[in-house]
């Protein structure tokens, strides 16, 4: 029998961070995290391989809307 791993909702800090996705201008590599507005470090969550790996970190989190790409 196959045990699903429970898909609970987390938490960020919306004053202070916002998601992004990070992409890499040379191999293309995405991640998914938080941006601290303030100091501009990146919180890494993810590695995004897919629109729908995205749509789940959206949905993880609860962020409606697009999702900022930095490079």
């Amino acid at each position: 029998m196959l045990w699903k791993k429970s898909k609970e909702k987390k938490t960020y800090d919306h004053t202070n961070q916002k998601p992004v996705i990070r992409a890499s201008i040379c191999n293309g590599e995405q991640v998914a995290g938080f941006l601290d507005i303030h100091t501009g470090d990146f919180h890494e969550v993810t590695l995004v391989k897919s629109e729908a790996e995205v749509e789940e970190f959206k949905k993880m989190y609860g962020i409606e809307g697009e999702i900022e790409k930095v490079y």
